[in-house]
């Protein structure tokens, strides 16, 4: 419960201090019956009001050693700052009744009266004090993400429904609809899955493919832009009117056989998955697949692969015995599998006592009662420990089917207050641990839209709903805040919501976090809230935000605060008076002129996201002294005021991406040195950035500047950008110091004529060279040193990308010999207005599958003959002198699209007769 600060801030206020330690010691106390009460309160409502009084107690316990610690931090930059100041104020502290103290007595002394009453209470309610060790089991060393080799006895289910999707509808051109109808936790979104992403069947039959999920409030505008901004490319963000919508959507679909997936309430189909057969008849579904229970042996199987080490039960037979008993409990639904066997995985041998107690516990015969929580998912949550606890419970402020980021939430914790403190992790890798344990048992899941998002299966949902209760609360704002809300989030609503929202927002004085979700439609100023006690504030997308009020300097607690994607111009020189403040995220703020002065003194920042904000014009001044900071997704280097690149030198814990801006302003090669660029080994994205300069001075020393600016060789992408220097100085393209490079842009780099040897990079997959003028042969150097050793050259490129090389007339290739193993696994290239390149392209590029070329008028030489079996897009574009389209001998009459059956775009134009295209 000691919270940093605290101690040393209090010792000598013994009053105070006492008080302290008897809240303390209470809180602990009714502690040890929380697990207790945590399973009576699904029977007994009186359990139920005893916990919501506790947890309301401990919330404010919490606040007072929070305002505390706060005093002490910003007591100690004070004097840091002022030290005059700050020897007057610590003498007064140390030598009598502290005032702060004084006005804090009373709160603590109410706390005191709530937890003797809830004392009280426990002893009449019957509650137990849980065993020493309580019931927290190890954590799962597992990936983050989930493995479709988790399905089991789901063949046939999946046949049988891509046979409905794939069948001539009887009644000819008609759309048609095909429901999945199954209970919750079945299995229904898994199946939709399976055939939604099927490689052989499905993908080749559908133009269009969609995915929507509908969850419980069905939004009608909401599903319409969902879809037109899978189906097209242009933005919706804008349009409210359902006419419109229904325009731009018929626009994109008329003529293709599209495939709609409404998960949750594809000539064209569409299949829903749904708990309630009513909605498949309500809908006219042609075909009702019923998903069933699964069968007995592939629960066992499904149960093996996330209950035993190596997925496989040969250890005791009791312990296999009260496995099957386990899974009989399970009642053939998968997540109730997964989720128990997560729940019972072990790092060492398989515990016979562990596994009779989740057997016998009294949590399988609990009724349901309305709340659809599955007796596993309560086991799961059950056997938490109690910081994972409160980390999945706020996760209850998500809507249903709300995909979020792991590194987001992390941080979203982190100012709550959640992370445990250790010596040898930072606490964002404390939070990644946290959220993988999370993942390990079945409570967040990868989301099928996106492979950097998660979600959580409504199941689970309902579950994080139920434990947090009336403390978190999210919706479109027509429901009421009471007095116990402490985490509250937006998503979507009516104009008239936008503004309740608004003055709740303003009076819910205990409120911890405000999150807006989707703040799609509210463009409105804001008040600024009045909950002192706010850690997390997020307006991201509020476009009528152009400023903050300076009362923000009283949400002292804040530590998370989130502006990004509004029309903020400028922020308040009071915000840097919040001490606490982790995170602060300014991106795609493009108003956003200047930051405040004296952010130095945000001196507990650790995350700083200011990218798209072109306006941004210099940093303040000894940004060096954040030196907690490990997010600085930019720096801009100043030329007279502000703060110079060598403030980068003191911020050793930087990690992540960081662009460097307006680097010709460098005074010399020793600042750029001083950055220590090569000693910063979290970094993964390093992007440097020069504005053109003609100046004679400044171009002769330009190659000094970046050598000195070379990376930590843990780096993985790398870009210049405007670069002047004459060449590119040994380290870019060397080893080791690229060893693990992964991605490179060179652009506009206008003076360099030779490109470096980025073809001995062994990392290298995606590589991007644009605007390299003075480029006339791409050579043998290019190559790097792989021809005099065993490694391919370009061994690992997967997508090449040579555009506006105006100057460029030839590419040397290696002899016969090394070319066939030069870029053997380039799938993509792209060569794009380069127009004097004469000459033959790469001849060996067995992966290839896209290639286009466009404004290359000059180029004459016929395509590579043994490319087109494998090619998915081709286009050719102002090539005027190209010579021919040459297929081999065999498939002369066929034609190109005999030949191949994989393309699916082929564009030819602007070009003048080919020779040979047969």
């Amino acid at each position: 419960m000691a919270s940093p600060g605290v101690g040393d801030f209090i010792c000598k206020q013994k009053s105070a201090k006492k008080l302290l330690e008897k809240m303390e010691s209470a809180l602990q106390s009714m502690n040890m019956v929380l697990e207790d009460a945590e399973e009576k309160q699904v029977m007994d409502s009186n359990v139920k009001r005893w916990i919501d009084k506790l947890k309301d107690v401990a919330y404010d316990a919490e606040d007072i050693l929070d305002e505390i610690a706060t005093e002490a931090l910003q007591r100690q930059l004070r004097a840091q700052f002022k030290p005059v100041v700050g020897k007057v104020r610590n003498f007064i502290s140390s030598t009598s009744l502290d005032p702060f103290i004084h006005r804090l007595e009373p709160k603590i002394q109410e706390v005191l009266d709530t937890l003797q009453d809830l004392k009280t209470q426990k002893n009449f309610l019957g509650l137990q004090a849980a065993g020493v060790g309580g019931n927290q089991y190890p954590e799962r060393l597992t990936t983050s993400y989930v493995s479709e080799s988790d399905t089991f006895g789901r063949d046939e289910d999946k046949k049988k429904v891509i046979d409905f999707l794939l069948s001539s509808d009887a009644r000819g051109n008609e759309m048609c609809v095909i429901a999945i109808v199954g209970m919750g936790g079945i299995g229904k979104t898994t199946l939709a899955q399976l055939a939604y992403n099927d490689m052989s069947r499905v993908k080749q039959h559908f133009d269009l493919k969609m995915w929507f999920c509908v969850s419980e409030e069905f939004d009608r505008l909401k599903i319409m832009k969902s879809i037109i901004d899978q189906a097209a490319t242009s933005s919706t963000r804008s349009i409210e009117d359902p006419e419109q919508l229904r325009v731009i959507l018929e626009n994109n679909l008329t003529g293709k056989k599209f495939l709609l997936v409404l998960d949750d309430v594809w000539r064209s189909k569409i299949l829903v998955t749904t708990r309630n057969e009513s909605v498949a008849l309500a809908m006219k579904a042609i075909e009702t697949h019923h998903l069933k229970l699964l069968p007995k042996d592939d629960c066992w199987s499904l149960f093996e692969k996330h209950a035993f080490r190596n997925g496989s039960s040969n250890v005791d037979p009791k312990i296999k015995e009260i496995g099957i008993q386990i899974v009989e409990k399970c009642k053939g639904l998968p997540l109730a599998i997964k989720a128990t066997g997560n729940l019972l995985w072990s790092k060492s041998d398989h515990d016979e006592r562990y596994w009779t107690t989740i057997l016998k516990s009294n949590l399988w015969d609990l009724p349901m009662k309305g709340t659809y929580i599955l007796p596993a998912l309560r086991l799961s949550y059950k056997y938490l420990p109690s910081y994972l606890k409160r980390c999945f419970a706020y996760c209850s402020i998500f809507p249903k089917d709300y995909i979020f980021k792991k590194d987001e939430l992390v941080l979203l914790w982190m100012a709550e207050g959640f992370l445990q403190q250790s010596e040898i992790e930072t606490m964002e890798e404390v939070g990644k641990r946290y959220f993988n344990a999370l993942v390990s048992r079945s409570l967040f899941q990868q989301s099928s839209e996106t492979n950097l998002g998660f979600v959580m299966h409504n199941l689970v949902n309902d579950l994080a709903k139920f434990v947090s209760g009336q403390f978190a609360l999210e919706g479109d704002g027509s429901k009421e805040i009471v007095k116990m809300t402490r985490y509250l989030s937006y998503f979507g609503g009516s104009f008239d919501n936008f503004k309740k929202i608004d003055k709740d927002l303003y009076n819910a004085k205990r409120l911890r976090t405000f999150l807006t979700l989707d703040s799609s439609g509210w463009d409105g100023e804001i008040k600024m809230p009045r909950a002192w006690c706010l850690r997390t504030l997020s307006l991201s997308g509020r476009q009528g935000i152009t400023n903050l009020l300076d009362s923000i300097c009283k949400l002292k607690h804040l530590r998370y605060l989130d502006c990004s994607s509004t029309n903020i111009m400028r922020l308040p020189d009071s915000l840097c008076n919040l001490c606490n403040l982790q995170t602060l995220n300014l991106s795609k703020c493009q108003n956003l002129d200047r930051l405040p002065r004296d952010t130095r003194k945000l001196v507990n920042l650790h995350h700083l996201e200011i990218d798209e904000t072109n306006q941004l014009k210099e940093m303040p001044v000894q940004m060096g002294r954040l030196t907690c900071l490990q997010t600085l997704t930019k720096f801009i280097v100043s030329k007279h005021s502000g703060s110079h690149i060598g403030e980068l030198g003191k911020l050793i814990k930087l990690g992540g991406k960081l662009l460097i801006w307006e680097l010709q302003n460098v005074r010399s090669a020793k600042d750029a040195l001083d950055a220590s660029l090569k000693d910063k080994g979290y970094l993964e994205e390093l992007a440097l950035q020069w504005n053109p300069s003609n100046e004679v001075g400044i171009l002769q020393s330009l190659r000094n500047v970046l050598e000195n600016l070379q990376p930590h060789e843990n780096l993985k992408s790398l870009t210049i950008n405007n670069y002047s220097g004459k060449g590119f100085p040994d380290w870019i393209g060397g080893l080791p110091s690229m060893s693990k490079i992964s991605h490179v842009e060179l652009r506009n780099c206008k003076y360099c004529s030779a490109l470096p040897p980025l073809g001995q990079l062994p990392s290298l997959s995606e590589l991007y060279i644009d605007g390299l003028d003075e480029v006339v042969t791409v050579g043998p150097e290019f190559y790097g040193n792989c021809c005099n050793s065993s490694m391919k050259p370009f061994g690992s490129l997967k997508f090449l990308r040579l555009e506006n090389m105006l100057n460029w007339e030839n590419w040397s290739h290696l002899g016969a010999e090394n070319e066939v193993e030069t870029f053997s696994q380039l799938e993509e290239l792209y060569i794009k207005n380069c127009p004097k390149l004469r000459g033959r392209l790469p001849v060996h590029l067995p992966s290839l599958a896209k290639l286009q070329i466009s404004k290359c008028q000059q180029l004459e030489a016929s395509l590579p003959v043994d490319l087109f079996a494998k090619f998915t897009r081709l286009d050719i574009t102002g090539c005027d002198n190209l010579e021919s389209l040459a297929l081999p001998e065999q498939h002369k009459r066929d034609g190109i699209m005999d030949f191949n059956n994989c393309l699916q775009e082929l564009r030819i134009r602007n070009i003048l007769p080919l020779k040979n295209c047969t």
